[in-house]
């Protein structure tokens, strides 16, 4: 992409948004804020960098794998955290 297409100065107009009250804002286009949303969430901000990941090949059971695939999007992150818990016990003892 070319960086002259860029514009380096907000097009937002502040002024007129910061006069404008809560109800005046248009919502409509964002989803709805659950408490299952918020459930789900991963929150970083504040915390030291996540460990640089690497990539391997493991034999895992077809089951187990099938199991975690259909948890669905960040299976494997959650296979991640289960190994990162797992050696967090052993490393106590």
């Amino acid at each position: 992409m070319n960086q002259n297409n860029i514009s380096k100065k907000s097009q937002t107009d502040w002024d007129k948004l910061d006069s404008m009250t809560d109800d005046e804002i248009d919502f409509s286009d964002i989803d709805e804020l659950t408490p299952e949303l918020f459930a789900e969430a991963v929150v970083r901000h504040g915390l030291k960098p996540s460990p640089k990941k690497e990539q391997i090949t493991l034999r895992v059971d077809s089951d187990v794998l099938l199991w975690f695939r259909s948890q669905g999007k960040g299976y494997q992150t959650k296979i991640n955290d289960l190994l990162r818990a797992y050696m967090k016990a052993f490393e106590q003892r």
